[in-house]
């Protein structure tokens, strides 16, 4: 049987903001997708499959491959942009809130990356991995203690590097964005101005910026294992 030959991007965290973006964003680039959140509304679109459901669990992951494959019968793309951040001092951590931002950040990327890459092998041509991290992972900062934050989102930027060398050869490219603090739902407006000022470009990104940088890396077929800062020059210094 035939692979059918519109490419297909898998998205998480995809119900608002840089999720919602960047499904927008691969419709326009021709791509199905298949979106998925814990509250995501159905789509009216055709070539847009939707499944709600929390990425920390791993059956989660299971249907949304599977999904993927059903309805559109490949994968070429995973943005693996669903993600959870908890900005508190260290000993102020609880189990909860570890369990949560591990679930999400760790858990939640590992497996529906593994079958994301499983079906890429199986049907050739190569395909493309895309994570979500914070620029906190190069640049720690004694104003914003986010230990989970670089715990997790750092293994995620070490974690894109192997998956680009371990698949280079079987034309998987993998890659990151590292995001600065970006405009979206997850931010009150009364917040802005001060999160504008931790950027030296003095403004806080948008979600443009972020889907901007992903449509890039999306069509760049010689960029692999790149950490792209998108972060208003924060990792540069201050």
């Amino acid at each position: 049987m035939s692979v059918p030959q519109q490419k297909v991007a898998v998205i998480t965290g995809a119900s608002q903001g840089i999720g919602a973006g960047l499904v927008e964003a691969y419709r326009e680039l021709g791509h199905a997708v298949v979106a998925t959140s814990r509250g995501i509304a159905p789509s009216r679109d055709p070539d847009v499959r939707t499944l709600q459901g929390d990425i920390a669990d791993p059956a989660t992951a299971e249907r949304v491959a599977a999904a993927a494959i059903e309805r559109f019968g490949r994968i070429d793309t995973l943005v693996n942009n669903a993600g959870v951040y908890s900005g508190k001092p260290f000993t102020d951590y609880t189990r909860q809130d570890y369990d949560r931002v591990v679930g999400v950040n760790l858990t939640g990327f590992f497996r529906i990356t593994q079958l994301a890459v499983e079906q890429m092998l199986r049907q050739g041509g190569g395909g493309h991995l895309v994570q979500i991290t914070t620029s906190l992972v190069d640049h720690a900062s004694s104003a914003a203690p986010s230990l989970l934050a670089s715990l997790t989102k750092g293994g995620l930027q070490s974690a894109t590097k192997a998956l680009a060398i371990e698949y280079a050869a079987r034309g998987i490219r993998s890659n990151a964005v590292s995001l600065g603090v970006i405009k979206t739902p997850l931010h009150p407006e009364a917040e802005y101005e001060a999160l504008a000022g931790l950027h030296p470009l003095g403004r806080m990104g948008e979600v443009g910026d972020v889907v901007g940088a992903i449509v890039y890396l999306e069509k760049a077929p010689f960029v692999t294992g790149e950490i792209l800062h998108v972060d208003g020059g924060q990792s540069a210094g201050h």
